[in-house]
């Protein structure tokens, strides 16, 4: 029998032979495509939502070619038809899941709608470069036929289908969460879950075909997160702290894993990429941990705590402690290294994973934070003094925020972050980069020994926008990358 790294290896052999795409979307398998195309595009939802400039959110183009005479520019911008839609995640319509169908293409860019509940499909096949809008499914369709709002984690499946987390119903309870199933057409099929098995909250989900498992996260109620964070909400139940273990692709929920208060608000949720490991991980916010999830031998699931950030003591913030608060991490292709972005804290850290149950920090660096220098936050040592963490300028420009969300290259040697959560925590946490807009940056990454640092060549100011600073979120290249490519 072949092992999993042999598997891997097959199947990049298999894409050499074949090329990237020929036979499908995406690539053989995870090792192939870190031998793909290096970005030279990449897509990013941006917001005006929550921002009071009465314009709608839009799709921006980045060139990050180092080549290019516009590298590390916005050089196109794509505008919803509507304002207040809160775009915030992202998707394909077609993927590494689909490799094997090649009537299949990846073509359609997911947009989910956080707030409104639309869906956008938007076409990037006909100029990658300048994107165009294909479809809008409607919320009152998505109402109309499952019941579902809010939508949120978009990922496509091998059938063909597009299948997105909704995080509640139109009033805001989460007990009206579940997921919607779109055909390739983007028209509105149901539900995907069988009845009575809805998660008790939703945000995101990943699948592992190969384990006939689907495992999902809870973030909270909608009524109380697009307020703004409120900690009585936590004690109230109104957040989560489980993860929901289902059949794939029956949509049965098997088991509920409760992590307890080591596990607070599971949000980004990622099985390791070789599809014939049993193991994953959630990024835990509010308590600060990356959860370790696995395969029992008796076919059940378990759980663990593999990495812990810990709190900081501060000065003149909210509460006395504060937590890093893990808002996105992946994983590499290769299943080597993890990354994850403390939100609050400032800086984004690298760990290897190659014993996936003992993570070893292998790289870490500031990239803004609540208590970096000229804040009016200081952290506590144990000692009893007090110290700002020093983060650089890019380009002339204080880095604004703390790093959200994280993109890494094929290779597994550029990090690209932005920096806005969503429109509502931004302003409650971050005011300043409401009012001034958010920031792209790039990482460079050392994938052998490990290692983070700054590219000071790159830094795209979403502040200087033509129609007033804007919040950088989510991040898609056109080929695929690590957090939206599954293999089966």
């Amino acid at each position: 029998m072949a092992t999993d790294m042999e598997v891997l290896q097959n199947g990049k052999a298999a894409a050499a032979v074949n090329g990237c795409c020929k036979k499908g979307p995406g690539y053989a398998s995870p090792l192939a495509a870190m031998d793909g195309p290096k970005e030279s595009l990449i897509y990013v939802t941006c917001i005006y939502t929550g921002m009071g400039r009465g314009k709608p959110d839009y799709l921006s183009t980045v060139d990050v070619d180092p080549k290019s005479p516009s590298y590390s520019n916005v050089i196109h911008r794509l505008p919803m038809p509507y304002e207040g839609d809160e775009l915030h995640h992202s998707g394909w319509n077609s993927c590494s899941s689909c490799y094997g169908d090649p009537s299949a293409a990846r073509r359609y860019l997911v947009l989910p709608s956080l707030v409104s509940g639309r869906i956008y499909a938007i076409d990037t096949q006909k100029d990658p470069k300048a994107p165009s809008l294909y479809k809008v499914v409607q919320p009152d369709d998505v109402i109309k036929k499952t019941g579902l709002a809010f939508p949120h984690t978009a990922h496509c499946l091998a059938s063909g289908e597009i299948m997105l987390s909704c995080l509640g119903d139109k009033d805001g309870n989460a007990e009206g969460n579940g997921f919607l199933l779109l055909d390739s057409d983007f028209n509105v099929k149901g539900r995907w879950e069988k009845p009575g098995h809805s998660p008790l909250f939703g945000y995101d989900f990943w699948y592992q075909p190969r384990h006939n498992t689907m495992i999902s996260s809870t973030w909270g109620a909608p009524s109380a997160f697009t307020k703004g964070f409120n900690l009585q909400d936590v004690a109230d139940g109104h957040y989560g702290r489980h993860l929901h273990v289902y059949t794939w692709p029956g949509g049965e929920l098997k088991q509920t894993l409760d992590l307890g208060n080591t596990g607070l608000l599971p949000l980004e949720v990622r099985f390791l990429h070789n599809p014939s490991e049993a193991i994953g991980y959630v990024g835990c916010a509010l308590t600060s941990n990356m959860v370790r999830f696995f395969k029992n031998p008796d076919g059940s699931w378990g759980h663990e705590v593999a990495i812990s950030v810990k709190p900081v003591k501060v000065q003149n913030w909210i509460l006395p402690e504060m937590p890093g608060l893990i808002t996105d991490f992946l994983i590499s292709l290769d299943d080597r290294f993890l990354y994850l972005a403390n939100w609050l804290h400032g800086d984004i850290r690298q760990y290897n994973i190659e014993d996936p149950a003992n993570p070893k920090l292998a790289g870490q660096v500031f990239v803004g934070g609540v208590f970096q220098k000229g804040n009016a936050v200081f952290a506590e040592a144990e000692d009893g003094s007090t110290y700002q963490v020093d983060v650089p300028e890019v380009q002339g420009h204080r880095l604004r925020g703390g790093p959200q969300m994280i993109q890494l290259s094929l290779d597994g040697k550029r990090l690209y972050v932005t920096n806005s959560l969503f429109s509502t925590w931004d302003r409650q946490f971050y005011p300043e980069m409401v009012e001034k807009g958010g920031h792209m940056l790039q990482i460079d990454v050392d994938s052998e020994k490990g290692g983070l640092a700054i590219n000071p060549r790159f830094f795209v100011d979403f502040g200087a926008e033509p129609d007033g600073p804007s919040l950088a979120h989510e991040m898609r290249y056109p080929g695929g990358d690590c957090t939206s490519d599954i293999w089966i």
